[in-house]
């Protein structure tokens, strides 16, 4: 698995599909999920379409970057943010969601591409909303899939969502395996899928099984607050997908998001929760492929040398 220094202190690790003489499509993925969960059959599917998709493991996640110099106690930060004292939450958290984007526009240039297609689910997508509001010449488009704007009162999870949301995973290899199953509760209710969810878990396990980076993201994200402003002053192509099963991000979330962009396309999908099934596919890699079309954009989008 190939890696690159996006910055003095952050590798990350990165994985392609499809030609590099093709539009890039930059793959963001969520909270404390490695890039695998980016199914490398969707990667291939999407790449078939004509792009040069780049998937990669976030700082804290899978085998980029850890933070292990600032361990993070995740009930003394959610008591701080609950209580109100933002100051000592910020203090824990030794990044933000600005840095987990610039670590995507980083690795953009280490891979000598100039400007891409960027599409972020969950807090992926709310990484991806950062690198358009804060790098919108990197950006050609955007896809904010799963996701939310920050603010408190849109995208909030059920109980139950939130509840396995937290939960301690068991740190055997057979016992987090099993609990994968758990993630139904947010999962598409057409389309169950026990055993995918227990064959990534297992794959994410032997990966690279790092619990501790959880509670940073988790901050990061928590920390970043409301982007509304600087969403509804954005000038980036948007598409926003949601399924109108999520529990785990209400949609809306992405009702909300594609309210704010000027010019956002909103696609809600029946049969869909906080999951991309195999059955939906070719709904979404169509509806990408159709938003990442180089219609009026010149240039190969290759840095030149």
């Amino acid at each position: 698995m190939p890696s690159v220094s996006v910055s003095s202190d952050v590798q990350i690790a990165y994985e392609t599909f499809g030609s590099p003489d093709d539009p890039a499509v930059l793959l963001v993925m969520g909270f404390g999920a490695q890039m695998i969960a980016w199914h490398e059959g969707l990667c291939r599917m999407l790449a078939e379409q004509g792009r040069y998709v780049i998937r990669y493991d976030n700082r804290d996640c899978g085998l980029s970057t850890r933070w292990e110099q600032h361990p993070v106690e995740l009930t003394a930060f959610i008591g701080a943010v609950s209580g109100g004292d933002i100051l000592a939450a910020q203090r824990m958290i030794p990044y933000t969601l600005s840095d987990m984007a610039a670590d995507g526009i980083n690795l953009l240039t280490a891979l000598g591409i100039e400007h891409a297609h960027v599409v972020g689910a969950s807090m992926g997508g709310m990484i991806a909303q950062r690198m358009a509001i804060e790098h919108p010449s990197r950006i050609r488009t955007l896809t904010s899939m799963m996701s939310s704007t920050g603010e408190p009162e849109v995208g909030q999870s059920t109980p139950e969502a939130q509840q396995v949301l937290f939960a301690p995973r068991p740190a055997d290899r057979n016992g987090y395996i099993s609990a994968a199953e758990r993630e139904l509760v947010w999962a598409s209710r057409r389309y169950p899928d026990v055993e995918g969810l227990r064959r990534l878990a297992a794959s994410s396990y032997d990966r690279a099984y790092y619990p501790a980076g959880i509670p940073r993201q988790l901050g990061a994200m928590v920390l970043d607050g409301s982007r509304a402003g600087d969403l509804a002053k954005l000038q980036v192509p948007t598409l926003v997908i949601h399924g109108l099963d999520d529990t785990l991000i209400d949609p809306s979330g992405g009702r909300r998001t594609a309210e704010l962009i000027p010019g956002a396309k909103l696609m809600l999908v029946p049969d869909m929760g906080h999951d991309r099934p195999r059955s939906l596919w070719p709904d979404l890699v169509t509806a990408i492929a159709h938003h990442t079309q180089e219609v009026d954009l010149t240039g190969s989008g290759r840095i030149a040398n």
